[in-house]
């Protein structure tokens, strides 16, 4: 059991450690997010490769710093292997209507054109995944086989970050495509609220 989720959850990874070893020069620190009214939908094609089915994060709202409970599940019907590309649509409500944020150091509305490469220097390879995804088998670096992956029930700690100056309060909605060879695998939509002090 492992897939799908494995790499969601391995992409969400290294995005967190990326937002923290960005420069200073675009970040803030934060003393109180709370995370709210989170809510995920597949975007992809009925027959699409990669799908996650299932995602439950608590509690309502998140608090960073704080703790985190959430499982997943998810499956490939290929395998996933470098390199594998993510192509990243984020908005933001302003007066009502939806606003495209650009790509600005990395962060934003971003091609990565290989996250395989990004989990490697996130998790250099020969490094232990972290936990609780080493806990359960799931693997962090690319290949990953085709089948099913699932990450039961677990608590995770969300330590201080210091976060973008333009990631703060608002509603936003992400998006993700997953592809290689200029196919698309998955694609995962992800909306929720942001409050910060």
């Amino acid at each position: 059991m492992k897939t799908c989720c494995t790499v969601m959850a391995s992409l969400l990874l290294a995005a967190v450690f990326t937002l923290v070893s960005c420069s200073s020069a675009t970040m803030k620190r934060v003393t109180n997010v709370q995370l709210s009214s989170f809510d995920w939908k597949n975007c992809g094609k009925p027959d699409a490769p990669a799908v996650l089915s299932s995602l439950t994060i608590s509690p309502d709202p998140i608090s960073i710093p704080g703790d985190l409970t959430a499982s997943a599940s998810g499956s490939t019907t290929v395998a996933l292997t470098a390199p594998l590309a993510v192509n990243v649509t984020l908005e933001k409500e302003v007066a009502g209507f939806w606003v495209k944020i650009p790509c600005v150091e990395e962060l934003g509305s971003c091609n990565y054109e290989n996250v395989c490469d990004l989990l490697d220097q996130v998790i250099p390879p020969g490094q232990d995944c972290p936990e609780p995804l080493h806990s359960y088998g799931l693997p962090c670096h690319c290949p990953f086989k085709s089948g099913t992956y699932s990450l039961p029930q677990s608590d995770f700690y969300l330590p201080y970050m210091d976060l973008p100056y333009w990631l703060t309060n608002g509603n936003y909605r992400v998006q993700g495509v997953l592809g290689e060879g200029g196919q698309e695998l998955g694609c995962l939509k992800v909306a929720l609220s942001i409050h910060s002090d």
